[in-house]
Parts: C-alpha cells; sequence; structure tokens
C-alpha cells in the first residue's frame, strides 16, 4: 500500500496537465485492445485456411481479405498510435521533470534557516537531480509501456476467458502467480532498500563536504584518509545493495521460467482439448501469441516495479521536503509597507529552539532612524537570535516585533526583508561574477551607484587589481578573494541595497586594523540616517553605538551607551578591560 501511495504522487504530479495524461491513457488502452485484435485476427486466419484444407479446397480472397485487411488497418493504427504517444510523453516528461526541479529549488529556498541547519547542501542537492530523473523515467515507462501493459491485463484476461475459459484460465493463474512473487520480494527487500539509500546519502553528503573544504583537507594532509572514508561507505553500501539485487534477480529467474511453464501449458492443454474437440488450432495459436504478449507485459511491469522499488526511498523523500512546510508563513491579508523609516521595536519578545530552554527572551528595546544599536555577549548568549527575529528567519513565540509601529507578521516577507540588508559573519558569496554578487540585493543598481558602493566598503581598490574588473568571476563562495576582501564586497553589496535598516554581524571580524579603522569611517557616513544593529566582540567598534545591550543566556542584562556602562563596572566594564578598553 505504501508503494502504491508514492506511485500515485508520482502520477498525481502531473495534474497540471492532466488533460493531456488522460489523453494519453485513452491512447494507450486503445493501443493494447489493437495489440490483442492481431492474435485473435491470425487464429481465425489459420481457422479459415484449416477449414479449407480439411475440406479439401482452396481458401478463397473473399474469405480471408476482410481479416487480412483488419489484421493490417490494427497493424497500422498501433504503429501511428505508438508513435503519437511516445512522441507527446516524451515532451510531457521533460517538461515536468524541470518544472518539478524548479518547484523544487524554489521550495527549499523558502525554508527557514532552521531546516537547512539540520540538512546537507549536497543531500539536498542529491535529492533534486536524482528524484526528478527517476520521476521523468517513471512517468516516461508509465505513459510509454506500462499503462498499456496494465490496460493489457485489464483487456486480455475476460477477452481470453470468451474465447476459451479454460485456455483463459491458465492466462490468469500466470498474473496472480506474477502479483504473489512480485509482492513477495517487494516485502523482503523494502527495508534493506531504505538502508541502501541512506549509505548513498551518505556518500553524497561525505563527497560534497570534501568537495566544499579542500584547502583544509590538503593543508591537514587529509586526502588519503579522505578517500578511505569514501571508499568504506561504498563498502557498506555495495554489501547493503547486493541483496537487494540478489532478490530481484531471482524475481527476474522466477518470471523466465513462469513464462516457459505457461507456454508448455498453453500448447499442452490446449492440444488436449482440440483432441477433445474443445478448441480450434487457430484458438491455440490465439493463446500463444496472448501468453507471449502477456508474458512481455508481466516481465514489463515487473521490470517497473522494480525501478520503482529502487527508487521509492529517495522519491518518498523528495516528496516529503516538498511537503515540508515553512515555520515563517506570510499571512493571507500581509501587506506591503513600501519603504520603511526604519523604527524597530521589540516588545517582550521570546524565541526558543527547542522545549528544553529559551533562546532568547524577555527582549524589550526600541531602535529609532539614526541610531546605532550595539548588541554584545558571550559566544550563544542570544545576539545573532535576536536579529535573526527581525528579518523573520524565525517567528517569535512570545510577545511581537514591529515596524514603524506595524506588526512584522502582517507584512509580506519581501517588503519586510527589502527594508533590511544584512552583511553576514560570513560573507556568503555565489560563485558568479563581482557584479553579479553585487546586484543580489539591488539588480537595477546603476554604475554609479556601484562604484559609491565600493568606495564606501573600501572594495573600489582591490576590484580594480582583477583581471576583469567587476567581470571577474570569483570562484565557489568566493574563494579566489582573500577573507576581508569577501568581507568588503559583502558589505557592498548591503550598501548598495540601500535599505533604512542595516544589520552587520561581526562584518568587519575578517579585516586587518588599518583597513577596519578606514571602513568605519565610511559604514558611520553610509549610516547616517538609517537604524543599525550591530553584532561585535572587538568593542573598539562599537564606541559611538547609541546604545549598546550587553546578552547573557538570552537575556539583555545591561544597557547603556559605552561610557554608561564603563561606569557601572558589570559584565561589560569586563569585557572592555580585557580589550584594554579601559583603565
Amino acid at each position: 500500500m505504501q508503494m502504491l501511495k508514492l506511485y500515485l504522487r508520482v502520477i498525481g504530479a502531473l495534474a497540471s496537465e492532466k488533460y493531456l495524461v488522460i489523453w494519453l491513457i485513452l491512447a494507450n488502452v486503445a493501443v493494447a485492445s489493437a495489440q490483442f485484435a492481431e492474435p485473435i485476427l491470425f487464429g481465425r486466419i489459420v481457422d479459415r485456411l484449416g477449414a479449407a484444407q480439411g475440406a479439401k479446397e482452396l481458401p478463397s480472397w473473399a474469405d480471408l481479405a476482410p481479416l487480412i485487411l483488419s489484421w493490417a488497418g490494427f497493424g497500422l493504427f498501433i504503429i501511428v498510435a505508438a508513435v503519437l504517444v511516445s512522441l507527446h510523453a516524451d515532451r510531457l516528461a521533460h517538461r515536468q521533470r524541470l518544472a518539478l526541479m524548479a518547484r523544487y529549488f524554489e521550495h527549499v529556498l523558502h525554508l527557514p534557516l532552521s531546516f537547512h541547519s539540520k540538512i546537507h547542501s549536497g543531500r539536498l542537492l542529491k535529492i533534486m537531480l536524482e528524484s526528478a530523473n527517476a520521476t521523468s523515467a517513471l512517468w516516461l515507462s508509465f505513459l510509454r509501456e506500462n499503462c498499456s501493459s496494465m490496460a493489457a491485463l485489464v483487456v486480455m484476461l475476460p477477452i481470453s476467458l470468451y474465447l476459451n475459459w479454460r485456455l483463459g484460465g491458465l492466462l490468469i493463474l500466470m498474473v496472480i502467480a506474477f502479483g504473489f512473487m512480485t509482492a513477495f520480494v517487494l516485502r523482503h527487500t523494502e527495508g534493506m532498500q531504505g538502508k541502501v539509500e541512506r549509505f548513498h546519502t551518505d556518500l553524497a553528503e561525505r563527497a560534497s563536504d570534501a568537495l566544499g573544504n579542500i584547502p583544509v583537507i590538503q593543508s591537514f594532509t587529509r586526502i588519503e584518509t579522505e578517500a578511505q572514508d569514501l571508499r568504506a561507505i561504498n563498502t557498506r553500501l555495495l554489501n547493503a545493495q547486493l541483496p537487494v539485487l540478489s532478490w530481484w534477480a531471482f524475481a527476474s529467474v522466477a518470471t523466465r521460467a513462469s513464462s516457459t511453464i505457461t507456454i508448455l501449458a498453453i500448447f499442452l492443454t490446449g492440444t488436449w482439448l482440440h483432441l477433445h474437440g474443445l478448441s480450434t488450432i487457430g484458438q491455440i495459436v490465439t493463446f500463444m501469441s496472448f501468453a507471449t504478449m502477456l508474458i512481455g507485459r508481466a516481465e514489463q511491469v515487473v521490470g517497473h516495479m522494480n525501478f520503482l522499488f529502487l527508487m521509492a526511498p529517495k522519491l518518498q523523500e523528495f516528496f516529503d521536503i516538498l511537503a515540508t512546510p515553512s515555520e515563517v508563513l506570510e499571512r493571507p491579508d500581509a501587506h506591503d509597507i513600501g519603504r520603511s523609516n526604519g523604527d524597530v521595536a521589540f516588545l517582550n519578545a521570546g524565541f526558543a529552539y527547542d522545549s528544553r530552554r529559551m533562546a532568547v527572551q524577555d527582549l524589550n528595546f526600541t531602535a529609532r532612524k539614526g541610531q546605532t544599536i550595539a548588541l554584545v555577549g558571550s559566544t550563544g548568549s542570544g545576539k545573532s537570535t535576536t536579529l535573526s527575529l527581525l528579518h523573520r528567519v524565525f517567528d517569535p513565540q512570545q510577545g511581537e516585533i514591529t515596524l514603524d509601529g506595524q506588526n512584522i507578521r502582517d507584512l509580506t516577507l519581501k517588503s519586510l526583508r527589502q527594508n533590511i540588508g544584512v552583511v553576514f559573519q560570513e560573507p556568503m558569496l555565489f560563485a558568479r561574477t563581482i557584479e553579479e554578487n553585487l546586484r543580489v540585493g539591488k539588480p537595477d543598481a546603476t554604475r554609479a551607484e556601484i562604484d559609491l558602493a565600493l568606495e564606501r566598503a573600501q572594495a573600489k581598490e582591490f576590484i580594480a587589481r582583477q583581471p576583469d574588473g567587476l567581470a571577474t568571476i570569483i570562484g565557489e563562495r568566493g574563494r579566489s578573494l582573500s577573507g576581508g576582501e569577501r568581507q568588503r564586497l559583502a558589505i557592498a553589496r548591503a550598501l548598495l541595497k540601500d535599505p533604512p535598516i542595516m544589520i552587520f554581524d561581526e562584518a568587519t571580524s575578517a579585516l586587518d586594523a588599518t583597513t577596519e579603522a578606514e571602513l568605519q569611517k565610511a559604514l558611520d557616513a553610509a549610516t547616517q540616517g538609517r537604524t543599525t544593529f550591530v553584532i561585535a566582540h572587538r568593542l573598539a567598534t562599537i564606541r559611538k553605538a547609541t546604545t549598546i545591550m550587553v546578552f547573557d543566556q538570552g537575556r539583555i542584562v545591561e544597557r547603556g551607551s559605552f561610557e554608561e556602562l564603563v561606569a557601572k563596572g558589570g559584565a561589560f566594564a569586563k569585557l572592555a578591560r580585557a580589550q584594554f578598553m579601559t583603565a
């Protein structure tokens, strides 16, 4: 039943082109019906020839012509219909494969960071590519072959019983035997294949992880270790896969053995019936053709089920991800706020990653246009989580957050995030040109705007040194640039977006002291008239902040200006002394 549900889900993914699918299914039924007309007509011709020979007469063309012409007509119809079905099925499968990949890709991009933190990007890519290809192959197999095969079983068995119930009964027994055998193999191998797929996933994750960290692997001389680890996964995968392949090899052998037995049984039974006047030679010929055709159809169905079975774990995971809801949902009546003034308020906001401990709680503060709010504290104290709530990476489970007096849940995600520019601690650049990376936040930016953003981010000089300037491709995650260059490019990207709210999460951590000091001056000018949030461990970068909030275990334990907090002699003063910023 689980396999049937999955199969129906695969076919149901074609719902957007359901009328074409229905037409193709009806065409398959017509082809299957026409194919069974051929053995019947051939059997009738044999009987006519046999009757004429028994009467020691030559068969007349008038007797044979209708049967021969009908046979030729059905044959021509089958050829034309099969070509049309194959053509449209191929085009449908390719269209829908690309559409399904795009749908999956867009859905995954909408899923929250909490989802992506639990699943490897290499695994997500593997699921997308392999499952889309497997789904396309199943569609093609169904629409070109297996729909016709299934229809053939439905059409042929009643016809065979009508022609000769004794011989038809043998065919029905064969179908039942095929069904039991397939169910037996599926039941014994379903759990095994799930284990195999987990090893495939481990392999993809391990390889992707290694390829994404080549500098570490080479620096720590881990090439042989990583290669050995990959070979070990391969060995475990093969050991898990071989028993599954053995079961399906048994199914294949059993299929061929039962087909041979069925043909022999049809021939012997038909001969005995003919000797007792219960069957004609033409019927024996017809049922021999039926048996051969049925065996071919049954083998197609078993092969199709085998492929579905092998793909089932990854297909199940594919559809499970498609069904995963986003934790950050947009309300049906959400509206576009336009360009915000930048006034932010946290009103008793709280959030927990799990039920055991609140990540942040009792967050109450406001930030106005032109103010700079700094967040400091030890790692894991809740600083990044707090600002993640602002641009709705997560939604608070307690209280609310407002922008210009409006609950941010009442705003469209797009309009909220268009008002916020974020510079992450890790630059997160694309393997594209420098210009494409800059235009991420503002695709229609002019060259003058790009130049101004680069100048403010102290990035103009190093870009001028690149071989192709703004057209230089910077490699995966910007690997061809230094850490400081990547960080400056990320800052320029955020400045080019020109939002009323800026968030800097350790944005200058990768810069040398001289560049940081120069950049700090530029940022002070660039953030004039904006609401700015800064997460910083180096307190020198936030000395001029309007308000500094000190976090500890998810709570704000101190707040005030730099001088006020130092004067209090509390947690912030201790941090300042540790960084030699006070006597």
